[in-house]
């Protein structure tokens, strides 16, 4: 089982829901791109879709008290409710590691051709 996370978004440092994730991380984490598609919800946070040619611009970071991380971050998420699934990427870092998928295509409001949402 992979221990590590990739994040695109509101769990990146100087995010909103850094906050979340902060306590669980090991280390600095590694910059890195996975392929797919990145998309502004409209909702002041992103929505990706893994595969493909694109590629998602985020951070990578290993994981401490893995099960209670991953529980918090999928209540964070919304994986509970649906709007988002924890899926397996592999990052040009090398790592595999988990990452947030969008389960509801009705969030995948405007296509960020970049890849970054911190400049969106």
């Amino acid at each position: 089982m992979t221990h590590h996370l990739f994040v695109y978004g509101t769990l990146r440092p100087g995010e909103v829901r850094w906050v979340h994730l902060a306590p669980f991380v090991v280390g600095d984490g590694v910059d890195t791109t996975v392929a797919g598609d990145v998309y502004d919800t409209g909702l002041e946070y992103p929505a990706a879709m893994f595969g493909g040619e694109g590629r998602i611009i985020g951070r990578v970071y290993e994981l401490t008290r893995l099960d209670e991380a991953l529980a918090h971050l999928d209540e964070v998420e919304g994986a509970v409710r649906g709007l988002y699934h924890r899926v397996v990427v592999r990052t040009d870092s090398g790592h595999d590691a988990w990452a947030y998928q969008c389960g509801d295509p009705q969030l995948l409001v405007r296509h960020l051709p970049h890849g970054d949402w911190a400049h969106r």
